[in-house]
Order: C-alpha cells, then structure tokens, then sequence
C-alpha cells in the first residue's frame, strides 16, 4: 500500500481551508438571519401554496388556520403572503401596527384600471395616498358633504317602496331591487344622473362596472408571478378583457365630465362628486389633481360604494325581513 507524505497535501489542504471556512461561515449567518416566520404548510416548487387555495379562498384559508393558526405564512406564486384568521390578530395588525401593514400590493388590474394608482381606493401608503385621503375626507366625503346627498337617498329609497307597493300582487325579487337601489344612488352622487331611468348608455355603465368587478376578483399571473405571469393573463384573456375595461371606462367618464363642463349646461341645485372634483381641480389643489385623477377616483369609488352599499342593504333588510317573517330566527353574520 502506498502513502503519501503530509508535505504533498500541505498545497491542497491550504486551498480547501479558506474555501471550508467561507462556507461554514455563510452557513452560521444564514442560521442567526434566518427569521422568525409564522407556520407555513408544506410547498409545491414554483406555485407555492397556490394549490391550496380553492374556488371559495375565504374557507380554504380558514381550514388552514385551523390547524396552523391564527398567524401563518403562504407562498402564493412568488408572494410570500401572511393570513391572519382572528379578530385579536385583526385588531392588531390593523391598529396598532397599522403604519406598518396599512399599504396596498401593486396588482395588476387595479394599477390599470385606476391609471397607475391615481385613486385613493387601491393607492399604496405614501405621501400620494396621504394627500389623496386629504382631499376625500376634507372635501369629498365630509359630515357636510354627506349630509348633502341625503335628499337623494330619501328620493330614491321612496320610489323603490312605491315600485314595490305597485308590484305587491306579484312575486318581487328583493335582492334585485337592492341592488338596483344602490347603484342608483351611487351612480346620482357620482355622476348626477341614474343610469337605471335610461338617462345615458341604455344600461352600459352597469355592464361596465360588473365587469370591472369581475375583473378585479379573478386570477391573474402577473400578481403572483411577475417575471413571467402577463403571458399567463395574454393566454387566459385577462390582459385583453383588462384593456377593454380600462377603455370602455376612459370614455365613459370623459363623456360625463365633458358634460359637466359645458358651459351650456345648466347650474345644479346640488353639485355631484364631479362638480366636487372638478371644482377642487380649478381651486387650490389643481396642481394635484388631473383629469386622470378625476377619472380614477371616480372608478375607485364608485366601485368601492356600491359594493359595500350593495352588501349591506342586503344583509339589514334580508335580515329585517327574515325577522318579520320568523320573529323566533336569529340571523348570525
């Protein structure tokens, strides 16, 4: 058998050490800068835990807690995603570490449609959001402004009450016509007219805004995959479908704010959100605020206002309803 000396290893061993102690020292500060994470189920390559989310995501997400927690931690695509399933966890992320967890992610269909994050609805936190929710709250959507609609909400809720005393002999679809209220709100607080009495577009608004809905509540590459996932929306559609929104709502809007400002047109006895707008646009904060930030507002909100409206009327009256109809019912949501 033969052996080599020490001395002919000497060349190698001094070579291999400082290759050994980089790795080993790489290894200890991966090891003291590995974080604290939440629990996180087991992973796929590439989809994460894309899989694991279903056709109702609100209760694949709650199956999950259930046996990892309150606080845990999904890979979907290539966005590490915290879910918190509890009101303790709730209230804590979003009051006391609210500055730090209070901003929005940059998704594709609400970057598009609200042109480049210009609204206040999907704006990430910022000093742009900060200024934004200025405007809304000072101006917008003050006690006083609110108030000022209140005619508006008492007309419409009394011609819902007469549509259906007049149908009374006939079956009725309630949710429909809550619905209907609300757009109809929304759309005279917005805009000054109601798309519902065919005023303009035969309807199209709604098929619009239903879409954009749509829209904003489907899957889409780009959000979960970013290097590569506009091919996944090209495929699928969705990048098309977004575009088409994006400009069946450009010309509505500008149509409607034309129409506001034509000098022909007759001065309101009550201003609209536009007739807001447009007024803050011509005042102090004209510099701040374009016609695309008009327009996304517009989108934003209006989106924004019927959804939760839409809801919530449904949700009281169904409630109030189901009451009358069995006092003994106790409705939980």
């Amino acid at each position: 058998m033969d052996f080599y000396p020490l001395s002919s290893w000497l060349p190698f061993l001094l070579l291999l050490l400082p290759i050994l102690s980089v790795l080993l020292l790489k290894q200890k500060n991966r090891e003291v800068e590995r974080p604290n994470l939440p629990p996180s189920p087991l992973k796929l390559p590439i989809i994460g835990h894309l899989h694991r989310v279903r056709k109702l995501p609100h209760r694949s997400l709650w199956r999950l807690s259930e046996k990892y927690g309150p606080i845990m931690l999904l890979q979907l695509g290539r966005v590490p995603t915290v879910v918190i399933s509890s009101a303790e966890t709730a209230r804590e992320v979003l009051k006391t570490h609210d500055r730090d967890c209070c901003t929005r992610p940059p998704l594709a269909g609400p970057k598009r449609l609200s042109y480049n994050f210009l609204d206040a609805v999907f704006l990430p936190y910022g000093e742009h959001s900060k200024e934004m929710r200025k405007i809304f709250v000072l101006e917008l959507f003050s006690a006083k402004r609110v108030q000022s609609f209140r005619f508006v909400r008492e007309e419409e809720v009394a011609l819902m009450i007469k549509s259906i005393s007049q149908a009374a002999s006939s079956p009725i679809n309630l949710t429909e016509k809550l619905f209907s209220l609300a757009d109809t709100i929304v759309c005279r607080i917005a805009f000054g007219k109601s798309y519902q009495r065919r005023e303009f577009d035969d309807g199209r608004f709604h098929e619009i805004m239903v879409e954009a809905i749509a829209i904003l509540a489907s899957f889409s590459g780009t959000d979960f995959f970013p290097p590569f996932g506009w091919i996944i929306d090209v495929l699928t559609g969705l990048h098309a479908r977004i575009e088409k929104c994006f400009h069946d709502f450009d010309g509505f809007y500008q149509r409607i704010i034309d129409e506001h400002l034509d000098p022909k047109r007759e001065k309101p006895e009550h201003e609209d959100i536009i007739d807001v707008m447009l007024g803050l646009q011509r005042d102090e904060f004209g510099a701040k605020l374009t016609k695309e930030h008009v327009k996304a507002t517009l989108m934003g909100e209006t989106i924004d206002l019927l959804l939760v409206t839409s809801q919530r009327e449904k949700l009281l009256v169904g409630h109030e309803l189901s009451c009358l109809n069995g006092p003994s019912l106790d409705l939980h949501f």
